[in-house]
């Protein structure tokens, strides 16, 4: 009795063994299929960036000699780990200069949850290829890994105008939100200040903001803000081979693959992210009030944006 006892608990053993080792097994198996998943979605990415370029070649920038170093502001380099960085500001580039300000300090990195998102945003905080002479920034833009992180460009409009325009932020008010009033929602004498404006009810309205995007004269002496400039405006694909093209919508799951690219997946950890993602309906309910032919305008001023980063056109947007 006692062996038949000893041997029914062998067997359990053997039985929990293996059905641990299974386990583990169909996990390793289905991280392997999400990592090759992934490496083809980036193949694509990277193919659909290519072709749209070699289609286009009097739109789009191809050689470093016909850029101005303004043009590549965007460009943050790490030269301890050979890595450039173009951030797209509503494009979760806040913790990613999180991330590449932690890779410049001392080992152990610290966590970039840590690191003031005011101090990320700094002048200076950062070094940025501009900050080289042109045949280093050459030199490092033909050897260090380039990566972008990038959105679908109605939502990213969206995020822009809430945080720059519901949001208290008065400088934005001063430089634009003054204008805007005064152009576009029949207020020649807008408050001075914004909470004055905010006192008598009268703020910038997506639909403003839209007009003033639309209107040729707003980039007559100076481009768009950043915040809603043209993502291939600000990190050029056409001229800077990108290895790691990133999407806001599988944002997370991007992050992790690129830190395991660089090889840094034990080092350092992407901070999560708790932005609310833009439903097709929210989509839809905040350009009800912009009319039609605006929304195809505001197309095509962005279309290079959904044609180079494979975003769809919203038809259901432009199409009536």
């Amino acid at each position: 009795m006692a062996r038949y006892s000893g041997f029914k608990q062998l067997l359990g053993y053997v039985v929990s063994m293996f059905l641990i080792a299974l386990s583990f097994y169909q996990w390793d198996m289905s991280q392997r299929k999400l990592e090759e998943r992934i490496h083809e979605t980036q193949e694509l990415r990277k193919q659909l960036l290519r072709e749209t370029c070699a289609g286009d070649k009097e739109t789009f920038k191809h050689r470093l000699e016909d850029v101005r170093d303004k043009e590549l502001a965007n460009l943050i380099v790490d030269d301890k780990h050979g890595i450039i960085y173009c951030y797209i500001p509503k494009v979760a580039c806040t913790n990613w200069k999180r991330v590449m300000f932690s890779l410049t300090q001392d080992e152990p990195y610290p966590d970039p949850v840590s690191i003031s998102s005011y101090l990320v945003h700094l002048p200076n905080t950062l070094p940025l290829l501009i900050s080289f002479p042109r045949p280093e920034m050459k030199a490092k833009l033909k050897h260090y890994t380039k990566f972008l992180f990038v959105r679908d460009p109605f939502v990213r409009l969206i995020s822009a105008y809430r945080n720059k325009f519901l949001q208290h932020n008065e400088e934005f008010y001063q430089r634009y939100g003054r204008h805007i009033l005064r152009l576009y929602a029949n207020q020649p004498d807008p408050p001075q200040s914004l909470d004055e404006a905010n006192a008598s009810g009268m703020r910038v309205s997506f639909q403003n903001f839209i007009q003033y995007l639309l209107d040729p004269l707003t980039e007559r002496n100076v481009p768009f803000e950043p915040h809603w400039r043209q993502m291939q405006r600000l990190c050029l694909p056409c001229l800077i081979k990108y290895d790691f093209v990133g999407h806001q919508e599988t944002l997370q799951q991007d992050s992790s693959q690129l830190l395991k690219i660089l090889m840094l997946q034990d080092d350092i950890q992407f901070p999560p992210s708790y932005e609310n993602m833009t439903t097709h309906a929210v989509l839809l309910d905040w350009f009800s009030a912009v009319p039609l032919e605006d929304r195809r305008k505001l197309y095509e001023l962005y279309e290079e944006d959904f044609r180079m980063f494979g975003y769809k056109r919203p038809r259901e947007l432009l199409d009536g």
